[in-house]
């Protein structure tokens, strides 16, 4: 799941000429669009698509290219035969650099025909545009991987570092099997890596075509849902009751809304709200700043408070999702539910979090239980100029004037199960997306033809950067 960061910051200066104007595909490009095509036209959804299927069509096209059977390595479990997955090992030439892993994930969000104005399961090119479920979010990642190792692989190209790939499924549904989490716990061999490219960085574009920002992801929140539940007798509904358990959990609910999670902020964030603050030519643009300097200045944190992106930035969010409640129209509740979800700032354990909500609810009737599954929280990877380095620089080459800001995640995504097994992931600049979010997660997903064409040769620019120089 694609997090954007940028949305919040269009009424800055923009810093980068527009991108190139559009012109006809390459003949590598061409080639590329039919591995893309095939992704987007796979339905990977939970519900009725295979995430192995897509795994296989992967396999096959770079079996085909010369891969030998003992470079693709694909997966799956017997109780979940179509969430399956692929890892594709491309050796180095050195016997002490570590690999470098770049992965993605191939399950998408569930799309509805009747909703979409097009088949979200068929890849169409219209006024500049990819549209299909998956074009952003992140099918356009995983062609990305799979056209680059089958052009290395046609020319010859010798590496210093291994370069692994990994495509995986169950990113996209919380508590679904998850491809990378079984890959860490029993194919870790596969994977090991010094470090691993992943999504949750990326551009933003003033909607034009001109590009003003690319960021890296360095860390995540942890996520957590919590079940909130009041219980009693009930009875008629003629009689009521001073202990009714809708109005408990309502009561609940009221003062999880109101309560504000304090400001908290880590090296990375710090350097975001100063850097990304002092390019923008508005009061936020200067609260930001302003906050980085003293997170203690609540002058400044009410003006940055009043973007949604950045408040939550800066702290734990906790927020009703889900509710039920009630059995029957005449009786009195004999139970009420919510989910409560929560996003838990870095440093912070699921079960302090739940330790602070029934403080803050403060009604020993409203139960409170954490639902599977638990996820890590492992520390953010480190701000290594290493790996920083290269992409700022091939930044600056691609989008001249352009700077990488650092960036977390408010969400999550499969970063979560390699730090947490000691691999540091970092999510990549590349391609970019609209101020309207692109249809991610929603309806008419899509991608700007020049942000996957662009984004791709950056991309397979950066990885060579690294597998050159161990």
């Amino acid at each position: 799941m694609i997090k954007k960061i940028w949305l919040s910051m269009l009424s800055a200066l923009a810093l980068s000429a527009p991108a190139a104007a559009q012109e006809a595909p390459r003949p590598d490009q061409l080639a590329f669009r039919e591995i893309f095509k095939e992704l987007i036209e796979t339905n990977t959804t939970l519900s009725s698509g295979s995430c192995t299927l897509a795994a296989e069509r992967m396999a096959a096209r770079m079996k085909a290219a010369g891969f030998p059977d003992s470079q693709l390595h694909l997966f799956a479990t017997p109780e979940n035969p179509k969430e399956g997955g692929l890892v594709a090992i491309y050796p180095g030439t050195s016997k002490t650099a570590k690999p470098i892993l770049v992965m993605a994930h191939i399950d998408v969000v569930e799309a509805k025909r009747a909703d979409w104005e097009r088949d979200p399961f068929t890849l169409f090119e219209e006024n500049g545009y990819f549209y299909g479920r998956g074009t952003l979010d992140v099918k356009s990642q995983a062609a990305v991987w799979v056209d680059m190792l089958i052009r290395f692989r046609q020319a010859g190209y010798k590496p210093k570092r291994t370069i692994k790939m990994a495509l995986t499924c169950g990113e996209e549904t919380n508590g679904a099997f998850n491809g990378v989490e079984w890959l860490a716990a029993n194919k870790r061999e596969l994977i090991d890596a010094e470090f691993a490219l992943n999504e949750g960085g990326g551009g933003d574009s003033d909607g034009k075509g001109k590009v003003i920002g690319q960021s890296v992801q360095v860390g995540e929140k942890t996520f957590a849902n919590f079940r909130l539940e009041t219980r009693n007798p009930g009875g008629h509904s003629s009689a009521p009751m001073p202990d009714n358990a809708i109005y408990e959990l309502a009561r609940a609910l009221g003062r999880i809304e109101a309560h504000e999670f304090p400001v908290e902020m880590t090296d990375v964030t710090r350097r975001y709200f100063a850097e990304a603050g002092a390019i923008r030519g508005d009061d936020i643009g200067k609260a930001m700043v302003a906050l980085a300097k003293n997170p203690a200045d609540t002058a400044a944190e009410a003006i940055v408070n009043k973007d949604p992106f950045l408040h939550s930035n800066l702290r734990t969010t906790c927020v009703a999702t889900l509710l039920d409640g009630g059995h029957a129209a005449n009786a009195l509740p004999q139970r009420a539910g919510a989910n409560i979800n929560c996003r838990i700032f870095p440093g912070h354990s699921i079960e302090s979090i739940k330790d602070e909500l029934a403080k803050v609810i403060d009604d020993p009737k409203v139960t409170i239980t954490q639902l599977p599954p638990k996820r890590p929280a492992p520390p953010a990877p480190p701000l290594d100029p290493k790996i920083i380095g290269p992409m700022e620089k091939l930044v600056a080459k691609y989008w001249p004037g352009l700077k990488v800001f650092p960036s977390m995640a408010n969400g999550y995504t499969d970063a979560t199960f390699l730090g947490a097994v000691g691999i540091p992931t970092y999510g990549i600049p590349g391609m970019w997306g609209d101020p309207d979010g692109n249809g991610v997660h929603g309806l008419n997903e899509r991608i700007a033809v020049q942000s996957l064409y662009v984004g791709r040769d950056y991309m397979v620019d950066l990885v060579k950067a690294y597998a050159d120089k161990p």
